[in-house]
C-alpha cells in the first residue's frame, strides 16, 4: 500500500510567510496607488490646469459662435467642474433661435456646446430689408447690410397676421428640395381668396396657388414640372385642379416681369 507523503509544518511556514508578503506588498501597492491618484486629483482640482482653457461651439449655422458663448456666459478663469451645465442649458434654449442645446466636458479642461438651431423657413422682405423667419414662427431682426437671404424664399406683400402665418405652417411641411426650389413668394389676395400667393421658382415658373393647400399641391412640382417642355415658361395654375398656362407673347412675358418689379420697388 503506497504510503501519502506527509508535509510537515517545519516544511509549510516558509510557503505561509511568502504568501502573507505577497498580499501585504499588494495591499500596499493599492494604498500607495490609491493616495497617489487621490493626491493627483486634488493637485489637478486645486491648478489651473482644471480652469476652463478652450470652448467648442458645434451644431450653429446662423447664429455665431460668438453669440452662443455670450449667452452660455462661460468664463475661462473657472473651474471646469463648476460649470452649471443644467443652467446653461436652459439660458440657451431660451433664445428664440435656439430649439435645443447641451453642454458636455471634456478632461481636462475643454467644454463643448452643442445646439440645433430652428429651420429659417423665409425671409420677409420689408422697407429694404429681409426679416428671417423661424420655423416656431418667430421673426428674427433684419440681416445686416450686406448680408443675403439663403436657402429659403423671399416673401413679399406680407405683414403679421393669418396670411403670413398660414404660408409659414404651409412651407414648413414641404420638402427641403422644394422649398429650396422657391425664389419669391408674392403675396396676390383675392375676393374670393385672401391667401392666394404667386410664386416665382428659381426654374423659371410661375405658380399661382392658395397658401391653405400648398404644402398638399406644390409637393406634386417636380412631377408636374418633369411633363413640361423647359424651354417653354408659363404658370402653373394649383388653385383648383392642375393645369399649365404657357405664356402667349414675349409681350405677357415682359408684363409679368413688370409686375415682379413692381412689387420689389414696393416692398422697397
Amino acid at each position: 500500500m503506497e504510503q501519502k507523503k506527509v508535509i510537515s509544518i517545519e516544511e509549510r511556514i516558509p510557503k505561509l510567510k511568502q504568501m502573507r508578503k505577497k498580499k501585504t506588498n499588494r495591499r500596499l501597492i493599492f494604498l500607495l496607488s490609491f493616495f497617489f491618484l487621490l493626491l493627483i486629483c486634488v493637485l489637478y482640482f486645486l491648478s489651473p490646469i482644471s480652469h476652463v482653457r478652450s470652448i467648442l461651439v458645434k451644431g450653429n449655422k446662423y447664429i455665431t459662435s460668438e453669440k452662443v458663448l455670450s449667452y452660455a456666459q462661460i468664463k475661462k478663469d473657472e473651474s471646469i467642474w463648476k460649470i452649471d451645465r443644467e443652467e446653461i442649458i436652459r439660458t440657451l434654449e431660451k433664445q428664440r433661435e435656439i430649439q435645443d442645446a447641451n453642454v458636455s466636458v471634456r478632461f481636462p479642461n475643454k467644454v463643448i456646446i452643442t445646439i440645433k438651431e430652428y429651420d429659417r423657413i423665409a425671409y420677409l422682405s420689408k422697407e429694404s430689408k429681409f426679416f428671417p423667419i423661424l420655423s416656431n414662427s418667430e421673426i428674427l431682426p433684419p440681416l445686416k447690410d450686406g448680408e443675403i437671404p439663403v436657402n429659403a424664399p423671399v416673401l413679399f406683400g406680407f405683414s403679421k397676421g393669418p396670411a403670413l402665418k398660414q404660408l409659414i405652417e404651409e412651407l414648413e411641411q414641404l420638402p427641403a428640395e422644394i422649398n429650396n426650389s422657391i425664389s419669391e413668394v408674392h403675396h396676390k389676395p383675392k375676393t374670393t381668396d385672401p391667401y392666394h400667393v404667386q410664386i416665382f421658382m428659381n426654374d423659371g415658373f410661375e405658380v399661382s396657388a392658395s397658401s391653405r393647400t400648398l404644402s398638399q399641391k406644390l409637393i406634386h412640382y417636380p412631377s408636374i414640372v418633369s411633363q413640361l417642355d423647359p424651354k417653354i415658361k408659363g404658370v402653373i395654375d394649383l388653385e383648383v385642379g392642375s393645369y399649365f398656362r404657357a405664356y402667349d407673347t414675349e409681350e405677357q412675358k415682359t408684363e409679368e416681369k413688370g409686375r415682379k418689379d413692381t412689387d420689389h420697388e414696393s416692398d422697397g
